[in-house]
C-alpha cells in the first residue's frame, strides 16, 4: 500500500523517532520526552501523530509496540534483491545481491554534511522551506547552488561572479538578488556546494547539467 503524504509536523515527528531510535540503539522516546521535545500540552498530541503514522504507512505495529517502518533499511541500506530485464522477457532472477548504501549514492560522503533550510527565496529550485540541503566542501561553478557566508549571515543562491562582482540569485522572483562588490570579496565565504536536499519525500541528488 503506498504511503500517505505527511504533513510538516507530523514529518517532524517521525524525524525526530528516527534520530531517538537510532541514537539510542532502538529504544523510544517517553510519552514524557516526547511531549517535552516539541513542548504539547498533553500526551495527546503524541498519541494523535504515533496513530497518524500509523494510518499513513510510516509506522508497523507489533502487538502493542509501534515500529519504524524501514529502520533497518536506513541502518544497512536499501536491499538489492535480484536481476530484471530491461530488454526482452527474461525468467526472473531473485537473489541476495547485496545493499545500495548512502556511500554508492554520495562517494564524497565524508565531505559533506546538511543543513536545513528557512525560506522560500530558492523554491524554483525545488529546494523548499523545511527541506535540508546537502552541502559538499567544494567550490561553487558559475550559476550553480551553493551556501555562501556574508557579513556573518548565510544564504542559499545561484552564484554567479562577474566583472561587476558576486551576484547572489534567488530561485523565486518575490525575492531580490544579492549584490557583493569586488572590493569586499574577502568577506565572503563559500560553506558548501549544493549536492542534493531531503525531504519528506526522499533524497534528491543533484541533477547533471
Amino acid at each position: 500500500m503506498p504511503r500517505r503524504q505527511l504533513t510538516q509536523k507530523q514529518y517532524e515527528f517521525l524525524h525526530y523517532l528516527r534520530e531517538y531510535v537510532t541514537e539510542n540503539d532502538g529504544i523510544w522516546p517517553t510519552y514524557r520526552e516526547m511531549v517535552d521535545h516539541f513542548d504539547y500540552r498533553s500526551p495527546n498530541s503524541v498519541t494523535q501523530n504515533i496513530q497518524a503514522l500509523y494510518k499513513k504507512g510510516y509506522l508497523e505495529r507489533d502487538g502493542d509496540m509501534y515500529r519504524i517502518v524501514g529502520m533497518e533499511q536506513d541502518k544497512h541500506g536499501i536491499a538489492i534483491r535480484g536481476l530484471i530485464s530491461a530488454g526482452r522477457l527474461q525468467e526472473a532472477v531473485e537473489e541476495n545481491m547485496g545493499s545500495i548504501t548512502l556511500d554508492m549514492l554520495f562517494p564524497d560522503r565524508d565531505r559533506m554534511f546538511a543543513l536545513r533550510i528557512s525560506g522560500r527565496s530558492m523554491q524554483g529550485a525545488n529546494l523548499n522551506d523545511g527541506d535540508y540541503v546537502l552541502l559538499i566542501d567544494d567550490d561553487i561553478p558559475q550559476g550553480g547552488i551553493g551556501a555562501v557566508l556574508y557579513d556573518g549571515e548565510t544564504s542559499l543562491k545561484r552564484v554567479y561572479q562577474d566583472g561587476s562582482g558576486l551576484r547572489l540569485e534567488p530561485c523565486n522572483d518575490e525575492y531580490e538578488p544579492i549584490h557583493i562588490s569586488p572590493d569586499i570579496f574577502e568577506e565572503v565565504r563559500i560553506l558548501g556546494r549544493y549536492v542534493g536536499h531531503v525531504n519528506q519525500n526522499g533524497i534528491h541528488r543533484r541533477q547533471a547539467a
